[in-house]
This record gives C-alpha cells, structure tokens and sequence, in this order.
C-alpha cells in the first residue's frame, strides 16, 4: 500500500452534525406547502442526499407541488439553519495533525452552502480542494468528485482515504476501491471504523 497523501471528508455527519438543520429546514419546506413532516426514513434520506434530490424526494407524493418546492427552496436564506449544525469538536484538532504534511479535500452532497459551512466555522483554509454536486456532472454516490479530487492532486487512489458515515459514501468509495473510515457507524461496511476524529490518528496509515 502507497503511503497516505490524502484525507478526503464527507461533510454532513462527519465534519458536522447537522441532521437537526436538515430537519427543520426540510420540514419548513414541507409545512410552507401543508404537508406533513418527514419521516424517520425521509430524515436519513435528506441527511446523505443533495438538496435537489431530497426535494424530489419529500415531495414525491405531492407531485402537484414539487415545481414550486424547488422555486420555493431558491428563495431560501440558509444562513439561519448553520446554526443549528455542531461542528465535530476534535476536527481542528484533527486537522492541525494532518497539514500541511497531508492534503485534505471534501466530498460532499451539500450544495450551495458548503463555502458559506466553512467559512462561519473558520475551516475554509484547512481544506485544499472541496468538490459539490455543483461540481460535478453525477453526484455522490457516483465516483466523479473522487475522480475529480484525486486529478487535482495527481495521486493514486490507494494514495487516498475518505471519511464517511453512510452506505452513500461506501458506494462512493467502492466504486474506485478507494479506503473507507466509517465515521461513528459501527455497522458500515468499511476498513476502518472511528467514533471521533483523535482516534484516527492511532489507525496503522500514518
């Protein structure tokens, strides 16, 4: 095996726990419109999906409605919900470990407020490449940001490792056989398994 150049993060229930803001911003989405609120399922559907397709999803027995959902959704100012995300609190920590010896990039489902993410918590120069749906023609789990990631660098993808918490970043990485950390989920299929980011810095890649 290739000696470690690369850190790769998902955001959402990695970097971040922010399954509250999902919550209530994609409920307020479907409250606008007098739906009912999502389900235990529609919550983790959101939590690992990008924007445009968690809006098809919650609204996918509303068809009537899904047009003006996604206009509505345009409109959105998100900045209220960053508050309610909760930054992982050994992630500097974590990060001073890995730069500037390591790159580190993020893989991430967020969409348009990923730069808005980083800079309220001050992460935005801690990370040399940060690829977004927006970014890429297929979205994870398709392999194309990986794909992206790993050209910016010119590294090899044993080269790389990502950090994941959900079957979407298995998939993600799998598809280029890519190594996986399964970040606080014991039941992810993955070569490593973390309940915080401290602990990676004793894993056998370093």
């Amino acid at each position: 095996m290739a000696a470690l150049k690369l850190v790769i993060f998902d955001c959402d229930g990695v970097m971040f726990d922010s399954k509250n803001a999902n919550k209530v911003y994609y409920n307020h989405m479907l409250k606008n419109f007098g739906h009912p609120l999502m389900s235990e399922d529609e919550l983790e559907y959101v939590h690992t999906h990008h924007v445009m397709d968690s809006v098809r999803h919650i609204f996918r027995h509303y068809p009537d409605d899904l047009a003006a959902a996604d206009a509505y959704r345009l409109t959105l100012d998100y900045s209220p919900y960053l508050t309610q995300m909760r930054m992982e609190a050994d992630l500097p920590q974590f990060l001073d470990f890995l730069r500037p010896q390591l790159k580190t990039a993020i893989s991430t489902n967020r969409t348009t407020t990923m730069q808005s993410v980083l800079k309220l918590f001050k992460l935005a120069e801690l990370f040399d490449k940060v690829v977004t749906p927006l970014d890429v023609a297929q979205a994870k789990p398709h392999p194309e940001a990986l794909h992206q990631i790993l050209d910016y660098f010119g590294f090899q993808v044993d080269e790389a490792i990502y950090i994941g918490d959900s079957m979407v970043d298995k998939e993600h990485t799998a598809a280029i056989g890519m190594r996986l950390i399964a970040f606080k989920n014991q039941g992810l299929p993955a070569d490593f398994h973390v309940g915080s980011f401290m602990e990676i810095t004793r894993l056998p890649i370093f």
